[in-house]
């Protein structure tokens, strides 16, 4: 097949974002695939061949790193010759009506919002992952957790808060510590901060001005750090992180050596039982499809409480998707391939 790798575009996790793409177009391609892996954003603005032979380009090599720090969005703007508001780069939807399917190696809110995803489908381009509804509940953390909560999933009591920067000093003074404060709507931990103390909370809520003053501030659970996935509408073993230093921030995601993580977790079989099942079941819940990954924290009582999901998980060669795949036999191209061939399926069933 002609597959269009999407990656990159304009969003905090856009380094992630084209190091996961660049795995995946190489999975495909060792799997007789002809590939495009494009840059969502910048698209074929700097392509000097003609957009077919755009299938014939080796991955840039600066690609594949992940850099310590999320990228300064308005210096990637700047760069971009196409003064447009756009957030489809040149030739970019053009290439994907000529190729057989696109795979979404998107992270973040421009891409896992489910904006791109209504417009391949206005288009009639198959895609894989979720559709568009699907992925813009998902990217809510507040209507995700409002579901979940209904339907009886232990989640961290939690508030959506909106606020400006005078309304700082008294919001760190009212809210009981400790708390998680986090992006309403941004992936990779970008922006999470947890506050033990009337400073780190005043910090916290001013770094959150960065994201639109529009934060999630959520009760702090301590405990174990579990994640499971979800392929094919069946849950993946459960894979336990424990940072060496700190939380399971950006940081320590995705650089190599920074967490351990141990797949299948050692965890009771019971345990085990109940995390799959929820993580099928948020998955079900909010109209997922094909695959996803669910974040967890385990108590120190043994309770398991949800945290957020992702539709499009990290891919990259820290990512736990493909370590949990690889624990039942799956190994990189086989999970590029099995994501593909069911994507095209639920699209064909209007999933």
């Amino acid at each position: 097949m002609k597959i269009v790798v999407l990656a990159g575009g304009l969003s905090p996790e856009r380094n992630v974002s084209l190091s996961s793409g660049v795995m995946v177009a190489e999975a495909l391609r060792s799997r007789g695939h002809r590939v495009a892996l494009v840059d969502l954003y910048f698209g074929l603005e700097n392509w000097e061949g003609t957009p077919e032979e755009v299938y014939d380009a080796p991955a840039p090599e600066k690609w594949r790193r992940v850099d310590h720090t999320a990228p300064d969005l308005e210096a990637v703007k700047a760069k971009r010759k196409w003064k447009s508001e756009s957030q489809f780069g040149p030739g970019v939807l053009e290439l994907c009506a000529g190729a057989d399917a696109v795979f979404l190696a998107l992270h973040g809110a421009c891409g896992e919002d489910g904006r791109v995803q209504a417009a391949l489908d206005l288009m009639g381009i198959p895609y894989t992952g979720s559709g568009h509804l699907g992925s813009a509940i998902a990217m809510d953390k507040d209507l995700t957790k409002r579901l979940c909560a209904q339907v009886g999933v232990a989640t961290p009591q939690w508030k959506l808060l909106e606020y400006t920067e005078g309304e700082v000093p008294a919001l760190s003074q009212s809210l009981e510590l400790p708390l998680v404060v986090k992006p309403m709507d941004s992936g990779s931990s970008i922006g999470v901060s947890i506050a033990h103390s009337r400073a780190e909370l005043t910090a916290a809520l001013t770094a959150g001005l960065d994201f639109g003053g529009w934060v999630i501030v959520e009760q702090y659970v301590s405990g174990r750090e579990i994640q499971v996935g979800v392929l094919e509408e069946k849950a993946l073993p459960s894979i336990e992180i424990i940072p060496k230093q700190g939380f399971y921030d950006y940081e320590n995601k995705y650089q190599p050596g920074a967490a351990v993580e141990v797949c299948p977790a050692p965890v009771d079989p019971e345990l085990e039982a109940l995390l799959e099942e929820t993580a099928q079941k948020v998955h079900t819940l909010i109209g997922l499809a094909v695959y996803s990954r669910s974040d967890f924290i385990v108590d120190a009582q043994g309770k398991p409480w949800f945290l957020e999901i992702n539709t499009l998980p990290g891919m990259t060669p820290t990512s736990l998707l493909p370590q949990e795949a690889a624990a039942v036999g799956i190994d990189y191209p086989a999970l590029c391939e099995r994501i593909l061939t069911a994507s095209l399926e639920a699209r064909k069933a209007g999933r």
